[in-house]
């Protein structure tokens, strides 16, 4: 398959490979294209022998600033929510049910959607200025999967997904919603160092260990949440204030909603 919105590359030396979200005049906002293809490149990948492990990251200022606003109107009903939700978790369980490990490497904005995406990796190093965060809740919206309260501390979830606040790579790694921040100049290096070392090892060992812990969060509830906040979300966006600001969306310049949505918070962040 040829990809027009992400390129995807082998590592000349090592079996892995690295995919690059290539929307960078979009941030690498995800349209259906971009969430098709990246779908496709992950399940090719793990059908692959020659491939151990990926590497995920954006081009340019952003890994993935979350859902393209400008790419379809959102003012939908909850059932159509519903299956709208469902759809993009589906497509991040591809990535959280990939039998081969994905490191996300995050050069810049990791936000909303693009936020559940990388948490939806096996593990992460940011740059240190990046910028990671659930905003999404400032415009009465909610993220499409419920993986925070699964990757870091309730107390830290609480505060993401009650404020909208962004945090740079050194606080998300202190937190552990990555595993390490670095300079941004070391990112790729040392994401490309930690996928060397995961196809080097023995295939099978980190295709049943991560099987296993999957099932661990399965059993703990992790799909049971997901189908919660599926019917919550819905719920949310279909009310009168998420109907409100999605009509704004569609209403207004991306530059004018985002400014609307941040004025209360002047000062305050």
């Amino acid at each position: 398959m040829t990809y027009q919105t992400l390129v995807f590359e082998r590592d000349a030396a090592d079996a892995f490979a690295t995919v690059t979200l290539n929307r960078p005049d979009k941030l690498n906002s995800l349209n259906g294209q971009l969430l098709d293809e990246l779908e496709h490149a992950v399940r090719a990948a793990s059908a692959d022998d020659s491939i151990a492990a990926l590497v995920l990251t954006g081009a340019g200022r952003a890994f993935s600033t979350g859902f393209d606003l400008n790419s379809e109107d959102f003012e939908l009903d909850a059932e159509a929510w519903r299956e709208d939700i469902r759809a993009n978790c589906n497509r991040l369980l591809t990535i959280w049910n990939a039998p081969i490990p994905i490191v996300a490497a995050v050069n810049g904005y990791a936000l909303a959607a693009g936020l559940e995406l990388m948490m939806c990796c096996d593990l992460a190093i940011a740059a240190e200025d990046a910028r990671l965060g659930e905003p999404e809740v400032r415009h009465v919206s909610a993220p499409p999967s419920l993986m925070m309260p699964w990757t870091v501390p309730m107390r830290h979830t609480r505060w993401l997904m009650y404020t909208g606040d962004m945090i740079d790579g050194v606080e998300a790694a202190r937190i552990h919603l990555v595993n390490k921040a670095v300079p941004r100049a070391q990112l790729m290096p040392e994401a490309r160092r930690l996928a060397t070392k995961l196809a080097r090892m023995p295939r099978p060992a980190i295709k049943f260990a991560k099987a296993a812990l999957n099932h661990q969060q399965t059993t703990a509830g992790l799909r049971s949440s997901w189908d919660y906040n599926l019917e919550t979300t819905a719920m949310l966006h279909a009310s009168e204030p998420g109907r409100l600001w999605m009509r704004r969306l569609k209403e207004m310049p991306l530059e004018d909603f985002l400014a609307l949505r941040e004025a209360p918070f002047e000062g305050l962040d």
